[in-house]
């Protein structure tokens, strides 16, 4: 299962639901980096020194973050409030990406039907 390091600002509904599914997810909370304003590039650096994948809703500046630099994965989200299906969705892709060192994966929310 991945190891993986979710921002601050990442729903931790989704992240005990990725628990549960098994994987070894750190909160920047648990990690004492939330609410300290650290820049994204850190934010990284921080996931990287850890072994972990960057878990984040922040599309845009992650996107360009790995283009810039070796990391152990950037996992870029669409903020979904179905936290089950959110994480399952995650599940699915980290499944199919593994191993996820170097790699861009969006997880986006479904079209509305």
């Amino acid at each position: 299962m991945a190891r993986l390091y979710a921002d601050e600002n990442f729903p931790r509904k989704v992240i005990e639901e990725l628990r549960q599914l098994g994987h070894d997810v750190l909160r920047a909370q648990e990690a004492g980096q939330a609410n300290k304003k650290i820049p994204d590039p850190q934010v990284l650096d921080f996931a990287i020194g850890l072994g972990r994948a960057v878990m984040t809703l922040n599309r845009r500046h992650f996107t360009r973050l790995h283009k810039k630099k070796s990391h152990f994965g950037i996992i870029i989200c669409t903020d979904d409030r179905n936290f089950v299906a959110f994480g399952r969705r995650t599940l699915q892709a980290l499944i199919k990406e593994e191993p996820l060192d170097n790699k861009l994966i969006r997880i986006n929310k479904p079209a509305k039907s």
